[in-house]
């Protein structure tokens, strides 16, 4: 068994939704799992104690990426959480319109890789809530729930 946490920034309930099923996946598949959204969290050694971290941001943007309020702060302080030697998978809805679309699994892959962590699943991108395309997502949590 191991130890999850899923961390992720909504403003809309989509990303939300995605970080609420994927708990009750991993969780439903014996691994204890931590859901936090990033309103209520501070990156100083935020992964300790976590085999794996799962990270949900909704991002948009035109000509640059913004990413959902509450995680971009997160985001920025990523050196501070420890995510050396840890698995991480990243998770994201969006609206196609957007020229990011999803375009913070990106981001966060490419950060988390530069500090150590090992990318343990494709990214999920995805429109809309967890409802969308559920298989989609279960499709995502088996990958992580096989790499954990």
């Amino acid at each position: 068994m191991s130890k999850v946490l899923i961390l992720y920034g909504s403003s809309t309930g989509n990303t939300e939704s995605i970080a609420q099923k994927l708990a009750e996946l991993i969780g439903a598949a014996g691994h204890d799992v931590t859901l936090l959204n990033a309103a209520e969290a501070a990156a100083d050694n935020l992964a300790d104690g976590y085999d794996a971290v799962l990270m949900g941001c909704s991002a948009w943007g035109t000509d640059d990426l913004e990413m959902q309020d509450d995680f971009a702060p997160l985001f920025d302080e990523f050196d501070r959480m420890n995510l050396k030697g840890r698995k991480v998978a990243a998770f994201a809805s969006g609206d196609r319109e957007y020229e990011h679309f999803c375009g913070a699994v990106n981001a966060i892959e490419d950060r988390a890789k530069e500090l150590g962590a090992t990318i343990i699943a494709d990214g999920l991108k995805m429109e809309g809530d967890a409802m969308n395309d559920p298989d989609a997502v279960e499709s995502f949590a088996e990958d992580v729930i096989k790499k954990l």
